[in-house]
Order: C-alpha cells, then structure tokens, then sequence
C-alpha cells in the first residue's frame, strides 16, 4: 500500500513506521489515523516481521497531538464517533497486536502523541521528549484512551496530577514515574530502540504473542486464568518443542 502521512520500512525481522508530517509535527489527522492503521494490519499479517518500532520524522516531535482544525466544530455524536472510532482501528489494535510494538518517542509527545505511545507495549525516548496530556486547556479530556492507560502505567495520583494540570514533563521524569522504560541522547534514540527489537526478534513469536494477551490482562480478573490457558496452549505449539528441545541440545533455539 502507499502511503502519504507515513513512512514504512522493514530491516530484517523489524519494521519502522515513521510518521512523516513534520510541517505540523507529525500531529494525528484522521488520514494519518487510518494510514496507520492500514500499516500495523499489514505488518500483522507479515510472517516475517517480528517487531516494530514507531516514531516521529525530524528531532522536535514524535506526535504533538491531534490535529484540532478537524473537530473544531463537532457536536457530542461526531465527537464520541471521534473518540470511539480512533480507539477501535488505531490504539487498541496497537495495544493488542500480536506483535510488540516500540514507541521511540523523539521530542514532544502531547495529547493523541502521548495516548498513541501509551497504547505501545514499550517507550524509549530522547532526552528532549516532552510528555503530557493538555486536553482540559481546551475544555476537553483524552479521547483516545489517555484517562485509561495513564493511571495503569503511573498510578491514579499522577496520572491525576498530568491530566488535571495539563502540565508536560521531562523524559528524565516520565522514566523516574515509569511512563517510559529508557532515555537516551536523540542521537542513540533509533539505534538503542533497533536493538531492543532485534533482542526480541530472536525469541518465539508465539510465546510473545500469548505473553502480549496475557498481560493485557494483568488488571482484571480473568488475568490469572488466561495467564494459564496460555500457558497450557503453548505446550502444543511447535515454538515450544523447539525451545525445550534446543535447550536440552545445549544450542540456541531457531524460531
């Protein structure tokens, strides 16, 4: 497929979308929306791509937010179609993917940028990133996710504090709060963010697959038991005969 907002290009077993409007720091429009999402169903449906990795073209933005102009004007249907839409064909399709997705975040990551990264399995970002949610400085709250997954990842107090404020933070902070796993220099950001996947590439794509499910969902009740199911099921899976019996042969197992 080709697209116009974003760039896709695959190396090995990873794949990097890069979102390429820099002339508005790569805010989200409903075109980008439904060009990304058009990319990770692709990428999912591609054997021989492992990981992937999301980030923002130039070294101001990783995504700065929603594009307003487009809902300047709606009324409450068009804004909850908005909202509901965008969650179904973009953010929960990245959270539940089968394969993880990184977000290497490179500068601002504001507003749907944020909500977008929190909907990744994983953060790396550079040491300029700035974080926040400042739907409430238009009257407004997150609409994709960011009032779900925030105090998930922070905890409900902080995740208080950033909403409420609208305050953005550091990279330093987001990683002291456990918002994103690592900073790195904007020049280290691509190339740290590329090891972690090949590190990852490397292991069985099913037991990450299954480990993606279950984590999802680590905060409800039926958690511990899809935990096991999952586990049961891979006994069945030929990752796991070769795993076990690359084990027991003393060599590294070929996934």
């Amino acid at each position: 497929m080709n697209y116009n907002n974003i760039i896709l290009e695959t190396e090995e077993r990873t794949a990097l979308i890069t979102i390429n409007r820099p002339e508005s720091l790569n805010a989200l429009n409903s075109k980008t929306i439904q060009e990304l999402s058009s990319a990770f169903e692709e990428l999912e449906n591609n054997t021989s791509i492992r990981v992937i990795i999301i980030t923002g073209s130039g070294e101001k933005s990783f995504i700065a937010g929603a594009d307003i102009k487009e809902f300047s004007d709606f009324g409450t249907k068009a804004a909850e179609e908005l909202s509901r839409n965008g969650q179904k064909i973009l953010f929960d399709k990245i959270e539940n993917l089968s394969k993880p997705v990184i977000a290497a975040i490179n500068g601002f990551s504001l507003g749907g940028g944020l909500e977008l990264a929190m909907a990744c399995h994983i953060r790396y970002a550079s040491e300029n990133a700035k974080l926040g949610l400042p739907e409430v400085t238009l009257g407004l709250i997150p609409g994709y996710g960011g009032t779900q997954r925030l105090p998930k990842l922070v905890g409900k107090g902080l995740a208080n504090e950033m909403i409420f404020s609208a305050k953005m933070i550091s990279a330093q902070k987001a990683k002291e709060i456990g918002l994103v796993n690592e900073v790195y220099s904007l020049e280290e950001l691509l190339m740290k963010t590329k090891e972690l996947a090949s590190q990852i590439s490397r292991n069985s794509p099913m037991g990450i697959s299954k480990a993606i499910i279950a984590v999802n969902q680590s905060d409800k009740e039926t958690g511990f038991e899809t935990e096991i199911k999952a586990f049961g099921e891979l006994f069945e899976m030929e990752d796991k005969k070769e795993g076990v019996q690359a084990f027991l042969d003393k060599r590294k197992p070929s996934f």
